[in-house]
């Protein structure tokens, strides 16, 4: 059977399984549509949790990131896998305990006020969307590849497959289909990078791997063997860095602090039946995540070593199969500066941005460029770099059957997070805005009614942003954490940890710090891109770190803003109080 036909059924079988799923757990109340009705076991929902988590970020985009930035990626690796510690440990039993279904529901009981539920449902939406945006465009470039499709065909077709399990199911198709997805995922992230460790090292653990020695006699450390290929080239060594430690720190700090405020992941800890349960599956969910995360290192690193070595001062006659396809879909291309026929790998970037293709061939067949393209000598060659994972196992000529898998496993990530994100954007508008602001008296029917228009509406605009997304998949799902950092986490540790913070403060303290981390991003990143360098940067940090400054921000403000208002009733006191009274205590106590 050909690769092609192999990707087709993988493919294929994978979404015939995830529909299956969705059918059969379809959601026939509001519980079930939010919480997936609070009765799932917690390794399931520890599975469901880390293919939430896991998103088109950390399978497709997170690897090449490190493949290309080397020592500088490993801020994605730290900032995410602390994050979720943080929030295992730090915030779901209690939020699980406080027993809302969302987190505008915590934010707007805990702090008696529709206008801070409101507030909150807003700094939600734009979180999801900038984070939806990332894994919709990962859906694009695997169909745009696999699938031979445009990019924007690629997107249009994952936003029907999530609009039908997402819509049908709830949180309840949702769950069980992200268990499935997550044994999808890691099995085709798994696969590859074990066969390539031992191609490479001889030892088939790729994280013992990454630590071994290449088997090509030459005697060298697979990080040794990268850093002389790439100085070779006129790039510094992979292992150094070139951020500024307080850029390396704030964007850390971000992604760690973003992820504890994450909306589609904090409700996963209310799917469970008790408090105690929330704890295990947060401890289930970090195992699972950790198999691919600590993998991610490795397969970044033999996938540059491995292409690299394929493509530098090879002529374009002949470029292995797996340039040309990738080229045909516009994430692959060559400028043959000193019209020698070589594909040369130096220093630089011949492009000024992503190249913009023009009909017909060059002299060599490739594809043809309208950009501007620097005269200096230099790079001649553009990647994107969100392709890497997916070309591995092609660039390392693994049989066709493990292609079609990471296509599978691609399209598992993407989509499952993509649904999530759905699924917290539907029950903000439905059960928080309308429920519980502005139609108090609408019907459970009516309320699953307006949750699953509110899906449908949420998938079409997170479609247009996936075919016209700003940046990398990676860096998009950057900028969400950033976001949720700033507006959402600090509201929520205040409203467990201090029984002082009252409405006022909370609402002075997300609208700051989301107006100033979205004002931030956006200058750099779309009014202003040119001015994107670490000189112009507040204090040397990127737009990726923001958020932690936001996040002080919305500390300080909240803070003083509630010592100059009037203090929270008793009734909030108590409540607080109990969250953090174990259950069960209170009898213990008595006797």
């Amino acid at each position: 059977m050909s690769t092609q036909a192999l990707i087709y059924l993988f493919v294929g079988l994978s979404f015939a399984l995830y529909i299956g799923i969705a059918i059969w757990t379809r959601a026939g109340s509001t519980k079930e549509f939010y919480v997936a009705g609070g009765g799932v076991h917690p390794i399931a929902n520890g599975m469901a949790t880390a293919a939430d988590w896991m998103s088109a970020a950390s399978f497709i985009s997170m690897a090449g990131l490190i493949a290309f930035m080397g020592y500088d990626g490993s801020v994605y690796l730290m900032g995410w896998t602390g994050g979720y510690v943080m929030l295992a440990l730090l915030l779901a039993p209690y939020l699980r305990k406080f027993g809302q279904f969302t987190v505008p529901d915590f934010i707007g009981t805990r702090y008696y006020s529709k206008v801070a539920r409101t507030v909150a449902v807003i700094c939600l939406i734009f979180i999801s969307f900038t984070y939806i945006a990332g894994q919709m465009r990962g859906v694009g470039i695997v169909f745009s590849r696999f699938l031979d499709v445009d990019i924007e065909l690629g997107v249009i077709i994952g936003m029907c497959i999530v609009f039908f399990y997402a819509v049908l199911g709830g949180m309840k198709g949702i769950t069980y289909t992200q268990v499935a997805q997550y044994c999808v995922l890691i099995f085709a992230y798994m696969v590859p990078a074990i066969f390539i460790s031992i191609l490479i090292t001889g030892n088939p653990i790729p994280q013992l791997g990454l630590g071994s020695m290449v088997n090509d006699g030459s005697g060298m450390y697979v990080l040794e063997k990268l850093d002389q290929s790439l100085q070779l080239m006129g790039f510094g060594p992979y292992t150094d860095g070139s951020k500024s430690m307080i850029d390396v720190f704030c964007i850390t700090a971000a992604l760690m602090i973003g992820t504890a405020g994450l909306p589609h992941v904090i409700v996963r800890f209310f799917t469970v039946p008790k408090a105690s349960d929330a704890r295990k599956s947060a401890g289930w969910a970090l195992v699972f995540i950790a198999l691919l995360y600590t993998t991610a290192p490795a397969v970044a690193a033999f996938a540059r070593l491995n292409f690299n070595n394929e493509v530098n001062n090879t002529s374009y006659e002949q470029a292995p199969e797996w340039f040309r396809n990738w080229e045909k879909n516009g994430l692959i291309a060559w400028v043959d500066k000193n019209a020698d026929g070589k594909m040369e790998i130096e220093k630089g970037d011949p492009f000024k941005g992503a190249p913009d293709f023009a009909d017909g061939t060059g002299p060599n067949g490739h594809r043809l460029l309208t950009n501007e393209i620097d005269s200096e000598n230099g790079n001649e060659v553009y990647v994107d770099k969100d392709i890497m994972v997916l070309a591995n196992p092609e660039i390392a000529k693994l049989p066709g059957w493990v292609i079609a898998l990471v296509a599978a496993g691609g399209l598992a990530a993407a989509l499952s997070t993509a649904a999530g994100l759905l699924l917290v954007i539907s029950t903000a508008v439905a059960h928080d805005l309308l429920k519980k602001t502005f139609k108090p008296d609408i019907s459970e029917k009516g309320e699953l009614l307006a949750a699953r228009v509110a899906a449908t509406a949420a998938i079409v605009v997170a479609g247009v942003l996936g075919i016209y997304p700003p940046g990398w998949v990676a860096q998009v799902v950057a900028f969400a954490f950033g976001l949720a950092a700033a507006s959402l986490f600090p509201a929520i540790f205040m409203g467990i940890f201090t029984k002082g913070m009252n409405k006022e403060g909370a609402i002075a303290g997300m609208i700051t710090g989301l107006v100033f981390t979205f004002s931030y991003i956006a200058y750099f990143k779309l009014m202003n891109p040119d001015a994107n360098v670490a000189e112009n940067w507040l204090f040397g940090i990127s737009p990726e770190g923001i958020g932690v400054i936001g996040m002080v921000l919305n500390f300080a403000v909240a803070l003083v803003v509630a010592k100059m208002t009037a203090p929270p009733p008793a009734e909030i006191d108590a409540l607080v109080e109990s969250i953090r009274v174990p259950r069960g205590a209170g009898d213990a106590h008595a006797h």
